[in-house]
């Protein structure tokens, strides 16, 4: 399941308490686990709501790792090179995130996290892979 983007949206302090808790208990988790996918989803998503983009990356990057045809996983690995402005890496991570099957085109075309990607002239490749996509569903 792709997260949603909370990278922009200013945390109160408890909001910010709350997630560094969190991110402390789940390093733990991981540490302990490796490949436990549910608290890597979950740390990841901690990491960038707290701004911390390259380590959200390195989590983004296990997950596709563990799960390499997860089309979420794949998305959310795009906004993570996006956040980190690795747009290349992106535009191919957003090119197999569709390969796999993302189909939320709708927040592909809104989420904050990608505004970098959308802004790059080869955003094109990635929209005419949504035209596609929606051409073959509607046949």
């Amino acid at each position: 399941m792709p997260k949603k983007p909370t990278s922009r949206r200013r945390l109160t302090r408890k909001q910010q308490r709350d997630i560094d808790i969190e991110i402390g208990f789940l390093e733990g988790l991981v540490r302990r686990d490796p490949e436990y996918v549910e608290a890597l989803e979950i740390l990841g998503d901690g990491y960038t709501k707290r701004g911390r983009f390259e380590e959200g990356l390195g989590i983004d990057q296990q997950l596709v790792a563990l799960r390499p045809t997860d089309s979420g996983m794949c998305f959310n690995l795009a906004c993570s090179l996006s956040l980190t402005k690795r747009l290349d890496e992106a535009l191919n991570a957003l090119r197999q995130a569709i390969q796999f099957g993302y189909r939320d085109f709708e927040w592909l075309l809104k989420d904050p996290d990608l505004r970098r990607v959308r802004e790059d002239e080869r955003f094109a490749v990635i929209l005419a892979l949504i035209e596609g996509e929606l051409s073959q569903q509607g046949s």
